[in-house]
């Protein structure tokens, strides 16, 4: 089995590797199929499920690490260990269950060999904004600001709070999916995710 190499977030796969997908992958294929195909030697299978995750999974690591240069090594390191494991990968749970488990796993060992988390560099907010806006500098202010504010409460929230807050709102997994995740129970993940819309709440009406 091929292993494609060089990822880069911002490029589309097929086009960097210059692939051809083949008749077997369809559109409406599962990503568990993709990957089953994928660990059968199917290269364009896997560049189909990279082309469905990569941006969500950019943003999610982008969101907990708040630097873009740590978020992209995070990022490849993800992929990678997902091509590492695919030979004897089965669907025990869905692929986006694993994945961000993967992911969640390595922020996690991330921050376990600094001992801490460091606070965000000062203009993280302004490396994370890369795509122009064509809309009038009033409104791009305006939008800036409530990223902004929604980035510190963010940052002000337990760590496992924001956990389960970034892959329930933005990834749209489900309180069992999150549970597979970070490896704890239903409830725990829904009270998690109570207390941190909460504090949300709270802080951005303040």
């Amino acid at each position: 089995m091929r292993s494609p190499s060089g990822l880069r977030r911002g490029r589309p796969a097929v086009a960097r590797f210059g692939l051809i997908l083949h008749p077997m992958v369809e559109a409406g294929d599962s990503d568990e199929h993709l990957m089953l195909a994928y660990a059968a030697g199917d290269v364009p299978a896997f560049e189909r499920l990279y082309a469905r995750h990569r941006d969500r999974l950019f943003r999610y690591l982008l969101r907990q690490v708040r630097d873009r240069s740590l978020a992209e090594e995070l990022f490849q390191d993800v992929w990678q260990r997902v091509i590492a494991a695919a030979a004897g990968w089965k669907p025990e749970a869905t692929f986006a269950t694993w994945l961000y488990r993967i992911a969640h796993n390595r922020i996690t060992d991330h921050w376990r060999s600094l001992q801490h988390r460091p606070p965000a560099p000062a203009d993280a907010e302004e490396r994370a904004e890369r795509v122009p806006d064509p809309d009038t500098p009033e409104r791009v202010l305006s939008q800036f600001e409530q990223r902004r504010r929604l980035q510190c409460a963010l940052d002000e929230l337990p760590d496992d709070q924001r956990t389960v807050l970034l892959l329930r709102l933005e990834q749209e997994l489900t309180l069992e999916e999150i549970g597979a995740i970070t490896g704890v129970g239903r409830e725990t993940v829904k009270s998690r995710l109570r207390y941190a819309m909460d504090k949300l709440r709270g802080r951005l009406h303040a």
